[in-house]
């Protein structure tokens, strides 16, 4: 089996290309270490080069990205440019043109002084949320009537097709067997007042007589939010719709210590997929090397676990994991008066160190 991975990079704005500066070089570190062979392709895209050549993501490079083995996006996002142009224009139709209809959120404590939750442990908050990611209310059908008047009308419609509900659920549903841990998966939907949600209900069920040793549960993502506050621990495998899983995943994100460590997959599996921090560009932050880059490390790590290199994967992960409990690094902010090359070089030294499995 080829260990030979080519990886489309794409830095983006504000923080993002400092912090994916740190997880290429733990990636570079840990291909090392495997014996991987990891070869790099840079793409300028976002606000500098939209404001230099107004290109913001052409078909030749969206061509070329496509039959690369993954994706590594730092952050895309500009005070300068208009609100949702670069991202519809990048970070969606990545995600729409390669299909790439699961968002996978890990929600993994590794440190209990990094949870703002009084008295929860590492064991308690360990779930993964599997959020559609290509339906919803952001598939882009929306618009305008009269617009600029008083009388202006705007509308957005939420779009759920049985394909796009059945393969999410499916995948939640595997997903939950292989992590064999509560072996139990927990539906979120809003069914009692957006009835089209009946239809994540009814597949719901269907698909889950297919798994007769899988748990189901389910909340509304009202109720959902609370108990993730509330018990984290009630969780084990989430699946949910775009827009709810986009909310309850930055709310996760703070239960685990805060966006400073959470990452996410944008995954059709078998395909070019896409990895990336959950944080924003923050530009405020932007050449200060005071950005966090575990997020983008933490990318790097799921992004070689989806390559089929669970051993690299771990290593990283038993690295972050093993500063956070040591308070090496002691916060995941940009407090914790380290610089981002230093978490990073920090991270790259645990690497050697640490123990993974044979």
């Amino acid at each position: 089996m080829s260990r030979t991975y080519s990886i489309a990079v794409i830095p983006g704005d504000g923080i993002g290309p400092e912090v994916v500066r740190e997880g290429l070089r733990v990636l570079e570190r840990v291909a090392s270490i495997e014996g991987l062979d990891v070869r790099l392709t840079r793409y300028p895209f976002g606000a500098e080069h939209y404001l230099g050549t107004k290109e913001v993501l052409p078909d030749s490079a969206f061509e070329e990205i496509r039959e690369h083995s993954a994706i590594l996006l730092g952050a895309i996002g500009d005070p300068r440019i208009q609100v949702g142009f670069l991202e519809f224009g990048i970070i969606a139709r990545l995600r729409f043109g390669l299909d790439l209809y699961v968002n996978l959120r890990p929600v993994k404590l590794y440190a209990e002084h990094l949870c703002p939750l009084k008295g929860k442990r590492p064991e308690e908050v360990d779930f993964v949320v599997v959020r559609e990611n290509t339906e919803d209310a952001y598939a882009g059908m929306f618009g305008y009537f009269k617009r600029g008047t008083p009388d202006e009308i705007a509308t957005q419609e939420i779009l759920f097709t049985r394909k796009g509900t059945e393969r999410v659920i499916r995948y939640a549903f595997e997903l939950a067997r292989r992590r064999a841990r509560a072996r139990k998966l927990t539906l979120v939907d809003k069914a009692n007042a957006v009835r089209a949600m009946d239809l994540w209900t009814r597949t719901f069920e269907e698909v889950g007589a297919e798994f007769p040793d899988i748990a189901r549960d389910h909340a509304y993502i009202d109720a959902a939010t609370m108990w993730c506050v509330k018990n984290p621990e009630w969780f084990d495998t989430v699946v949910t719709s775009n827009m709810f899983g986009d909310i309850l995943t930055d709310l996760a994100a703070m239960v685990q210590g805060g966006l400073g460590i959470a990452a996410s997959g944008n995954i059709h599996p078998g395909r070019v997929s896409l990895f990336e921090p959950i944080h924003g560009s923050a530009p405020k932050y932007a050449g200060r090397n005071v950005a966090n880059p575990l997020a983008a490390i933490m990318a790097v790590q799921m992004m070689l676990d989806y390559l089929g290199e669970p051993r690299a994967a771990a290593r990283i992960e038993e690295a972050v994991a093993g500063l956070l409990r040591s308070k090496r690094v002691p916060s995941l902010g940009s407090d914790s008066g380290l610089g981002t090359s230093q978490v990073g070089d920090l991270v790259i030294g645990e690497l050697e160190r640490v123990q993974v499995p044979v």
